[in-house]
């Protein structure tokens, strides 16, 4: 009997194969006591099993890296920069001395309080790091029980759909390894590990199936809709004609789409428009190439202080950023300052207190950085440095006042006095620019522009500032809408400042990714967009078919608009 099965599409594609379920071992921690005695003994033994767990991923990583672009191996490396973190070890050694108990119970202690501090975190990406701990943890379980985890046969991963509850980064390239038709899971959400594993590996998935392994039987025909989220089980004759013609159309659309890898975004009206992408890390350019030989125009530093967990010195930010720089080949380079706060926190922790009650409206990103100048300073050095070595541009994010870019201004001033001092090569003029990304800074978007080389806009947070609402938030999310008339008047007026002090405006947000979007920005003025890798192509295509002058006239229609329901159906008639 066909059943119809529905979760979050975090992979476009359409897939038709068996289902394979997968099922992981796993090991239930128990504690009891262990005499001070022979606390280290069984400090000994957590760490045999942490090294042994560290052997592990080597071999996995070891099996697949010949194949493996580097920028997915690095999810692998981020487990085995975890296994040597001290929080791991370190910590469950001193709980097991605390509370006298096994090592097992001790770790379970350590992962539920690192668990907590990621749960109590704001942004999206960060809190699902937590998986990485309980993937981690689960791992060294294993290693302390003596028990194998499921294995993977090979000769039945190919071409079969993978049915599990979760999967950590190892199983999941493993499965690709064996060439796996798609993923689905019971839990995860879109900024999983998995999920982001599989978008940038090209397989179908789809995360939050609750029950999955319940009710689909093993071998059992399965059609997956990675773009709808949809699973269907035992389908019929006509469901499979109907999705063998999409995964038809959709091999032929990407067939298309790549035929524009390097070529230029042009309007047919002749306007050439610049597209970026957005990074995390130097290994995220391989990604990018591999969709466009462009530039960067969003680089968030704050990733390599947070996989780090520690504040990280001048020397190690000028070589990755250095080796970012290189691996561009001549291409610009835009580097955000950091962007931490009581959301995004590390655990050499800067400025003592409280978590805030509202993180979002806390101390973060500019606001903490001119607070504690310490780390700040050393970044901007860096930056500047690497600035010698090509077209690199500095961005500071989170700006709201003049006042805050003048403190800026006589910081950036002194680190370039300091390196005078110091007699290292830097760019006395390297480009500073300014994200808008809250509606003070868009209604003072003028006075910016007067003053920078150029301005940023970050919808994400500008939408959630300017309709007041935690866009993560399930209980208000649905009020998150880019659409909105107020939303669309600050970015109309943070361009038209750029235009008129004669300096590139980018947007920077999840909005210039979003293809249904792409004419209106066009229209209201924007010719330059920053945004996921995997998005590109698309965005490419639609500029290419896209006529600026007519898209003008309809962008003006929308903005004297101030129903959204009709906004939204103007912009729908404008991508037809």
């Amino acid at each position: 009997m066909t059943i119809l099965l529905n979760g979050i599409g975090v992979s476009q594609g359409i897939a038709i194969g068996n289902a394979y379920i997968y099922v992981r071992a796993t090991t239930k921690a128990t504690e009891y006591n262990v005499p001070a005695r022979y606390h280290d003994k069984e400090i000994a033994r957590l760490r045999m099993a942490v090294n042994e767990a560290s052997k592990q991923l080597h071999e996995i990583k070891t099996k697949i890296a010949r194949e493996t672009p580097e920028d997915i191996l690095a999810f692998i490396d981020s487990h085995l920069l975890m296994l040597e973190d001290p929080a791991f070890d370190e910590g469950a050694a001193l709980i097991i001395k605390e509370f006298s108990c096994n090592a097992e119970w001790a770790l379970q202690i350590q992962c539920d309080r690192l668990v907590q501090i990621f749960d109590e975190m704001e942004d999206p990406y960060l809190k699902t790091r937590k998986d990485d701990v309980v993937h981690v943890v689960q791992r060294i379980q294993h290693c302390l029980s003596e028990k194998p985890e499921t294995t993977i046969e090979p000769v039945k991963l190919k071409g079969r759909i993978v049915i599990s509850d979760d999967l950590t980064p190892a199983d999941t390239l493993m499965m690709q390894h064996e060439k796996v038709a798609a993923f689905v899971t019971e839990f995860g959400g879109p900024m999983s590990h998995t999920a982001i594993l599989a978008r940038n590996l090209g397989i179908p998935a789809i995360v939050g199936v609750h029950n999955a392994r319940q009710l689909i039987h093993p071998t059992e025909k399965l059609i997956i809709d990675g773009h709808y989220g949809t699973v269907i089980g035992d389908p019929d004759a006509r469901s499979l004609k109907h999705y063998r013609n999409l995964r038809q159309q959709s091999h032929e659309r990407k067939a298309q789409l790549n035929r524009l890898i390097n070529k230029p975004a042009i309007t047919q009206d002749g306007v050439a428009i610049v597209i970026q992408g957005n990074i995390d890390r130097p290994e995220d350019i391989r990604n990018l190439k591999h969709f466009d030989d462009t530039g960067v125009g969003l680089y968030r530093t704050e990733m390599l202080f947070l996989e780090n967990s520690k504040l990280v010195d001048e020397e190690i930010q000028f070589k990755t950023y250095k080796r970012t720089l290189f691996r561009l080949k001549g291409k610009p380079l835009t580097i955000r300052t950091l962007d931490l706060g009581a959301d995004k926190e590390i655990q050499d922790a800067m400025g003592q207190g409280p978590m805030a009650h509202n993180p979002a409206m806390g101390l973060r990103a500019i606001r903490r950085c001119l607070k504690e100048p310490e780390y700040f300073i050393p970044q901007l050095c860096a930056i500047m440095r690497v600035a010698a070595y090509g077209d690199v541009k500095m961005m500071i994010p989170m700006m709201t006042s003049i006042d805050e870019l003048e403190q800026i201004s006589e910081l950036i001033e002194h680190a370039k006095e300091l390196l005078r001092q110091r007699k290292v090569r830097f760019n006395e003029q390297i480009e500073i620019g300014a994200m808008i990304e809250v509606p003070a800074a868009a209604l003072s978007s003028d006075v910016f522009a007067d003053r920078l080389d150029f301005l940023s806009i970050g919808t994400n947070d500008l939408i959630q500032y300017t309709l007041a609402i935690d866009r993560i938030d399930d209980e208000v999310n649905y009020l998150y809408n880019p659409l909105h008339p107020a939303v669309l008047k600050l970015i109309r007026i943070t361009i038209e400042a750029g235009k008129k002090a004669k300096i590139p405006v980018s947007m920077c947000g999840e909005m210039a990714s979003e293809p249904r979007y792409t004419r209106l920005l066009l229209g209201m003025g924007l010719e330059y967009f920053s945004i996921q890798a995997n998005a590109i192509l698309e965005i490419k295509h639609i500029i290419n078919n896209s006529n600026l002058s007519q898209l003008q006239n309809q962008a003006e229609e929308i903005m004297r608009c101030h129903d959204l329901h009709e906004i939204e159906a103007l912009v729908d008639k404008l991508n037809n």
